[in-house]
């Protein structure tokens, strides 16, 4: 490992393949891969289980606050309060709550900080939508992922029919995107865009492999050494 922390930022909306990037780009780096969606994920899921509203914020800020969230990366899961809820968080439902738990200012300045105390201590590759703008905005390398929305909706309604979650139409999933990309780009908190200097890459028409050698150019060229490092 680099004697120096690096921070890789990769935000972007939703489907945009942030989280398959990510995870590879961590593992060809060596570095711990941070899925910030997932930590709103934990939350919202904390909050179903106890009948906590979305609209109470107050709530939702404690249980955010009070979470015990781990991320593991080998393998990849995520642990809340001692107990893998790896799969639990990935279902349409849990998807909308954390999206709208995200918009409220305290779960988020909890959770960022949480963010910030797994930076601190190892290189990290962490994807969402205001890591390069708020959580690191000292990052050493920032990258916006984009993709054409119906692509993204495409994608999305793939990876949930691989795990199988039929019944879905690639009306519905885009319907949506379009959602979370309106309530994402305007909330108040933190909204997503694009920091002034982050590489913007769109994914749209090229494939997972050929934006991870782009990206890990950029990261090579930024870092100490411009070498590849291991675990």
């Amino acid at each position: 490992m680099s004697a120096r922390r690096i921070v890789v930022a990769i935000d972007g909306p939703a489907g945009a393949g942030k989280s398959t990037i990510a995870r590879r780009i961590a593992a060809r780096m060596g570095f711990l891969y941070i899925d910030t969606g997932a930590m709103y994920r934990a939350v919202a899921l904390w909050a179903q289980r106890l009948g906590t509203s979305l609209d109470d914020h107050l709530n939702l800020e404690q249980l955010a606050i009070a979470a015990d969230i781990e991320l593991r990366s080998n393998p990849l899961g995520v642990v809340l309060n001692g107990e893998d809820i790896t799969e639990l968080i990935r279902n349409p439902e849990i998807s909308q709550a954390a999206s709208k738990a995200s918009a409220i200012p305290g779960v988020r300045r909890a959770l960022v900080e949480k963010q910030r105390a797994m930076g601190a201590v190892t290189s990290i590759v962490m994807e969402g939508r205001d890591i390069g703008t708020v959580v690191f905005p000292d990052a050493e390398i920032k990258i916006f992922l984009d993709a054409a929305a119906e692509v993204r909706a495409r994608r999305r309604l793939e990876e949930l029919q691989a795990k199988g979650q039929g019944g879905l139409t690639l009306e519905a999933v885009l319907k949506d995107i379009n959602e979370r990309d309106t309530r994402d780009r305007t909330r108040g908190e933190a909204p997503l865009m694009q920091a002034p200097d982050a590489e913007y890459v769109d994914s749209t028409e090229n494939s997972i492999e050929q934006v991870e050698e782009r990206i890990l150019a950029l990261v090579r060229a930024r870092t100490s050494n411009g070498k590849e490092l291991h675990k």
